[in-house]
């Protein structure tokens, strides 16, 4: 895993060179797109925009439509097009182990979208190269995962089954998941796509795929497997040696990660990633007025998000990007370290920022005071906690300080 760092200069120049192939909306006699510069008397007054790249891309407004690694996008934008390859190149063979060239991907507003592409996906593929139906096809993943899971379920409608974990050490509870899987079995699902998650919103656990694989191999033949590190992927690959959630494990064919969570860049910057020879079936030949046609949920999307993340890649360099997250990890293992001597039950993965507190163990007032979220807020089991750029160590401690007076005081009555 490597990728170089590079200087604010180079980075800056590197953008201004893309806008530049870009086309100019000020000085170019554009008629036919549906598309133009932000509105200029409200966002254009700006005198240091010639100094700051991503704004500038944000003014410029480039459309990334389509999917630039299967086939060229709009010649307009081919400059901020290249900086999106670039950095799905850095999240595929980089971070997630894809062979060269061997993926397709783009820039999703989001997680959420990315994990429905992803079942979008394999549902078209299971339809197209089996004739199967819709309700013929189930979706399996652990009851920590990401609420999208459910949403995609309802949008394409297949079926969602959902598999309990361990309380204590949130792992798959495999008797049911067999179980599970067998009554859907009978029930006429005969195709699946198992979710897995690196990271789970709540808790940051992260599911085994051998165990989970080992028995969905019992019951069907024909399956795909996704893996929604939404909040993981920039972090657990960063932190851990285990390979078994990237595309290294042959049985993983998609990918989501994003990068407003730990990768600090706008709310917009989802990633989806799948091995080459997937993301055909959920071409749209319809767009034909589309150069490349379109083969993602959302069509057009701000090039400007692409270019926010490559810039924070090349400010960091895989290098530095690891000592990041070492630091989020030791402060992470401080709090736990705390907890652990006031005898405070708690959730966490080893290598992963998130501390989930048992809520028999923590005033709520505390909880909101230091604003905690809970699992579910109608009946609160678990509050946690994450450890991110803004949290320094003073905070932690004025939160363990306040926690620990009310354990003082509930010891003392």
């Amino acid at each position: 895993m490597y990728w170089e760092k590079i200087s604010k200069s180079a980075i800056k120049q590197r953008v201004f060179d893309a806008l530049n192939k870009n086309v100019n909306y000020l000085n170019g006699s554009v008629l036919g797109l549906p598309g133009t510069f932000l509105e200029q008397e409200q966002f254009y007054d700006f005198s240091f925009l010639k100094e700051a790249p991503f704004l500038s891309v944000l003014m410029k407004n480039p459309n990334h439509i389509g999917c630039h690694t299967y086939t060229k996008g709009e010649m307009y934008f081919s400059g901020t097009q290249q900086i999106e390859i670039d950095l799905l190149k850095i999240c595929a063979e980089e971070i997630f182990n894809a062979p060269e060239f061997g993926y397709d991907g783009y820039v999703a507003p989001g997680g959420t979208e990315a994990n429905i592409q992803a079942q979008w996906m394999y549902r078209n593929c299971f339809m197209q190269n089996a004739n199967a139906k819709s309700s013929e096809i189930g979706v399996v993943f652990s009851e920590d995962a990401h609420y999208s899971v459910y949403k995609s379920a309802n949008l394409l409608g297949i079926c969602p089954i959902s598999i309990k974990v361990n309380s204590d050490d949130r792992k798959i509870m495999l008797d049911d998941l067999k179980s599970k899987l067998q009554d859907s079995f009978e029930k006429g699902i005969r195709y699946l796509i198992v979710h897995l998650s690196m990271g789970t919103t709540m808790f940051g656990s992260v599911d085994e795929p051998q165990a989970f694989l080992d028995v969905v191999k019992q019951i069907f033949n024909n399956y795909y497997v996704h893996v929604d590190a939404a909040f993981g992927g920039f972090i657990y690959p960063f932190s851990s040696n285990d390979l078994d959630l990237t595309f290294k494990n042959p049985e993983i064919s998609s990918i989501t990660v994003d990068g407003h969570k730990m990768l600090q860049s706008p709310y917009g910057t989802g990633i989806f990633l799948c091995r080459k020879g997937l993301i055909e079936y959920v071409q749209t030949p319809e767009a034909a007025y589309v150069y490349g046609s379109d083969f993602t949920l959302c069509g057009s999307r701000s090039g400007a998000n692409a270019v926010s993340m490559w810039m924070i890649l090349m400010t960091h360099g895989s290098e530095g990007w690891k000592q990041q997250i070492s630091g989020f990890i030791d402060l992470t293992n401080y709090v736990c370290e705390q907890l652990v001597e006031m005898n405070i039950k708690f959730y966490r993965n080893s290598v992963m920022n998130i501390v989930a507190i048992s809520a028999s163990d923590i005033d709520v007032e505390i909880a909101k005071q230091y604003f905690l979220v809970a699992d579910n807020y109608n009946n609160p089991k678990w509050w946690k906690i994450v450890v991110m750029a803004h949290v320094t160590k003073d905070m932690i401690d004025s939160f363990l300080k306040d926690l620990k007076k009310t354990r003082k005081f509930v010891n003392l009555t």
